[in-house]
């Protein structure tokens, strides 16, 4: 049985880690790539954990080993299907101990290759929060932009160009506003946020600076690191301009179209919308917005939401900013995300440290 470190995980790519918690740990919190080869289902978990309550470790070690017994052979075919892959399968539960142990040994002794993640899953946890900060660019390049400009696909077209973009909205799985998960599912928690963060700053180690949106500190479940709004302070702030027609256009296409046939989603806005009522304090407008709503005139929803709701909160939002605007137009037919290069080469003599 051989044990290696964090470092050496992340640092091949002939490895693979192994998850063997249960499938609601996993989901928890994981390792980016990571395989879930679960010894316990949620249920077993949990009725092991109570006999450990009450009758003790003894008890529960050998309900474990009931459970787990007739499940060897499929347990140890899925390692073995893995390697044939030519990945080197790693073991690991929370904090390599009894689970990632048992499974080490079982693969020795059917003749497989055994390697374990030190200090498992926890491990991993601990030296992603050091090396984030120590990552981190020291420059920053910030775009803003008015709700439905079309951030996020300017990020997307950068980074798909080779720009060292950072997503936060897709590392928290939210789209940052109270509707921003509409169509998402759930949105990520800190964990896997910064798990999600870690893998995409080591993807770009050695950038001298970085690209990401405006974002308040919250992004849905998950919060921005210190060290990155700090960034803040010094950064280079592009503002993205769009007509009201077309950032309605944008929203229709991406928060309505989608799904506005499927029974949910009337509701879900009106839940959205009521919340919002509470905050704009205008009874006509309030209503005018119900009304629209329940017509399901999706476009006069969204024009009244920007004029009235986002766009007020968000000039709000701009006057934390000091440094000055470099002005791009969201409409040109060259597109922002080219507008935007044209820019950066100036930024980068313009910020020195980049």
């Amino acid at each position: 049985m051989k044990d290696i470190t964090v470092e050496e995980l992340i640092g091949s790519n002939e490895f693979i880690p192994v998850d063997v918690r249960s499938p609601i740990e996993h989901k928890e919190a994981s390792i980016p790539g990571s395989v879930n080869i679960p010894l316990f289902s949620d249920e077993e978990r949990r009725e092991i954990g109570i006999l450990y309550k009450k009758s003790g470790e003894m008890a529960a070690r050998w309900r474990a080993m009931e459970v787990v017994s007739p499940k060897l052979p499929d347990i140890l075919g899925q390692f073995r299907n893995l390697a044939e892959t030519g990945a080197t399968p790693v073991v690991h539960c929370w904090r390599g101990g009894m689970r990632s142990k048992a499974v080490a040994t079982f693969l020795e002794y059917s003749g497989c290759e055994s390697i374990r993640l030190s200090g498992g899953y926890r491990a991993f946890r601990e030296y992603i929060l050091e090396e984030i900060p120590m990552l981190l660019p020291k420059k920053a390049v910030i775009i803003h932009g008015m709700t439905g400009t079309g951030k996020t696909d300017i990020l997307h077209e950068l980074q798909a160009k080779g720009y060292p973009v950072l997503d936060l909205e897709q590392m928290a799985n939210h789209r940052g506003s109270l509707f921003g998960m509409i169509g998402t599912g759930d949105g990520y928690n800190q964990k896997t946020f910064d798990a999600l963060l870690f893998k995409r700053l080591n993807e770009m180690k050695g950038a001298p600076y970085f690209i990401m949106e405006a974002e308040s500190k919250r992004i849905g479940r998950a919060v921005q690191p210190d060290s990155m709004l700090d960034r803040k302070k010094d950064a280079i702030h592009l503002f993205v301009h769009s007509s009201i027609e077309k950032r309605v256009e944008r929203i229709m296409a991406e928060y309505v179209i989608p799904y506005q046939g499927q029974g949910w989603f009337r509701e879900e806005v009106l839940d959205k919308i009521r919340k919002i009522e509470k905050r704009l304090k205008n009874v006509p407008l309030a209503e005018e917005l119900e009304q629209a709503v329940l017509g399901e005139n999706y476009p006069e929803v969204i024009r009244i939401l920007l004029i009235h709701y986002y766009d007020p909160r968000y000039t709000h939002a701009l006057g934390e900013y000091e440094a000055k605007f470099i002005e791009i137009d969201g409409d040109h037919d060259s597109g922002a995300a080219s507008l935007i290069e044209e820019h950066l080469p100036k930024a980068v003599r313009a910020g020195k440290a980049m």
